[in-house]
């Protein structure tokens, strides 16, 4: 165990895997704007920039948690390995990474992941607990506004089409997972954010249903009328930072690039 005085070297140093995970999506990234790729080709290069992209902003969100717990007083966390950006030193690696990535490819939905392990029991304050929480999230809310950026500052003129399709396709996936781990649903950040300020009534109560609040999320999801509307709110809020649907639409098309997307619309519409 890493005390207060004491720390392993290399446990705060960005993890090689990180990094390569990173080149990919510069790679990949490359790929989508110059046109190295053609047909089919230029698919795979948005869906593996999208994809990189995506375990990156994932990374991020756990170290946010990670990280905001450090300060906030569980020295454990770098002894764990949380502080390197790895993602296969998260507690739950296959809910961390492994699913999120799944349901991008299933639905275009940025399924929020699973948790990093904070020993809550060093951290004083109901503040802090609440802001290790919404950490994650945040990091989400703060990538959206990196992805959108170029649109609502009217920085896309030359950009090549394919590039910005994947942008808009990315931004979607990030406004999502905010709002999802924004729910106040257990197991989820939203509801981490919360807990502190309930009763210990209510917190044991709860505390049954924790490990089943994503599921319950996603099984809602799939009611047409409720998944109609969720994706109305990830619209206005994309429509208000300058990303028009027709941008995530068509990112959403060339990242499932097995369907055969046969050409690369416009931008015009």
């Amino acid at each position: 165990m890493t005390t207060a005085t004491t720390r392993r070297p290399g446990e705060r140093r960005i993890s090689p895997v990180f990094l390569g995970i990173v080149a990919v999506m510069a790679a990949a990234g490359w790929a989508a704007w110059t046109g190295a790729t053609s047909g089919d080709g230029t698919g795979l290069a948005v869906f593996v920039f999208v994809t990189a992209a995506w375990v990156v902003s994932l990374c991020l969100h756990e170290y946010a948690h990670a990280r905001t717990a450090l300060h906030s007083g569980d020295i454990s966390v770098g002894a764990k390995g949380y502080l390197t950006l790895n993602p296969v030193k998260y507690t739950h690696a296959v809910l961390s990474i492994v699913l999120p990535v799944l349901f991008v490819i299933m639905g275009g939905i940025g399924l929020p992941g699973g948790a990093v392990f904070i020993e809550r029991g060093r951290i004083r304050g109901r503040w802090r607990h609440s802001l290790i929480s919404a950490a994650g999230p945040l990091t989400n809310v703060l990538f959206a506004v990196v992805c959108t950026a170029p649109f609502w500052l009217g920085l896309l003129d030359g950009v090549p089409a394919p590039f910005r399709y994947a942008l808009g396709f990315l931004a979607l996936l990030q406004v999502t997972a905010a709002i999802l781990n924004f729910l106040p649903v257990p197991g989820l950040d939203g509801y981490g954010v919360l807990e502190p300020w309930l009763s210990h009534g209510v917190r044991r109560q709860v505390e049954p249903f924790a490990p089943f609040g994503l599921l319950a999320v996603f099984a809602v999801l799939w009611i047409p009328s409720v998944n109609g509307v969720f994706f109305d709110v990830i619209d206005a809020v994309l429509r208000a930072l300058g990303v028009h649907e027709w941008d995530t639409y068509w990112g959403q098309q060339l990242y499932r690039f097995w369907q055969g997307t046969p050409f690369v619309p416009p931008l015009n519409g």
